[in-house]
């Protein structure tokens, strides 16, 4: 899964990582691992990622990250609220500075008319910082999947950026 591309917005993210001092900890569900796999493909990538939980099934959720079963019920398991709820959880499970939640459908199955195969949600929570993203993402299961590591990276490293410009 890590192509060219992957690897290198992982060095960027690490780069940003090391200069923050910020360390990470991953909930996924519909990248099944490998937005963890990414990461821990850049050597020394211990010093800032402390660890991830493949969430694949709601009760793995409520379980493993402390997910109320009623806002998964609610809202449904593809959802901004989940998402960023899997990343407090995550957070708070590892005692890490940044905590991200992905949730998705990758299909080719499981789609429905207001989230079709390729909805994807992602959720972050940094201090006081939480922001949670919705998009739709062309193509099949591994693009998809592809398509949202990426998306995360980018979405962490301009976070990270943006932290720095204020001075925290």
């Amino acid at each position: 899964m890590a192509d060219r591309l992957i690897r290198n917005r992982s060095r960027r993210l690490a780069e940003a990582l090391l200069l923050s001092g910020c360390t990470l900890a991953a909930a996924e569900s519909c990248t099944g691992g490998a937005f963890c796999a990414a990461v821990t493909d850049i050597p020394g990538s211990s010093a800032y990622f402390l660890g991830g939980v493949v969430a694949y099934r709601n009760d793995s959720k409520t379980r493993d990250l402390g997910v109320a079963a009623s806002l998964i019920r609610s809202d449904g398991a593809v959802s901004e609220t989940v998402a960023l709820a899997m990343a407090n959880g995550v957070r708070r499970r590892f005692k890490a500075g940044i905590g991200i939640g992905i949730t998705g459908i990758a299909g080719p199955g499981g789609g429905t008319q207001g989230k079709p195969v390729g909805t994807v949600c992602l959720g972050i929570s940094a201090g006081k910082v939480r922001r949670s993203h919705r998009r739709r993402l062309p193509g099949g299961r591994e693009a998809v999947r592809r398509k949202t590591v990426a998306w995360v990276f980018d979405e962490l490293i301009d976070m990270l950026a943006e932290m720095r410009k204020r001075g925290g």
